[in-house]
């Protein structure tokens, strides 16, 4: 059975990234964005759960939207009221509800990146 999990990786500092919350979004037919779920990443920068499984896991485009930047703040690595990275929002597709896909963030205050995991 399919599912979609993530992980946060604070790399400016070389740990996970701990109570990120995370919104879950998927593109309707029409384009608009509906909102699936909120989640927040534990002290291992995961989600306890997978954010998607079964029934509610399905192919289609969706966005992670992270956000990073009070997460950055409440750790002290920034303190602008404006950090340069806030939100962060991954869009990605899901072709096959039969797999697994990660889709992890890899975060500094001024830089990230991403990939599909396993």
């Amino acid at each position: 059975m399919g599912h979609l999990s993530t992980h946060v990786l604070d790399t400016a500092q070389g740990r996970p990234a701990q109570n990120v919350v995370i919104d879950v979004h998927i593109l309707d037919a029409d384009g608009s964005w509906n909102h699936v779920t909120q989640v927040t990443t534990n002290s291992d920068g995961r989600t306890d759960q997978p954010i998607l499984a079964g029934d509610r896991f399905r192919a289609g485009t969706y966005m992670l939207t992270f956000h990073i930047g009070s997460y950055f703040k409440r750790v002290g690595l920034t303190t602008a009221d404006q950090p340069f990275l806030d939100l962060v929002p991954l869009r990605f597709s899901i072709a096959d509800d039969e797999d697994r896909y990660h889709v992890p963030l890899l975060a500094t205050p001024w830089s990230y990146s991403t990939y599909r995991g396993s």
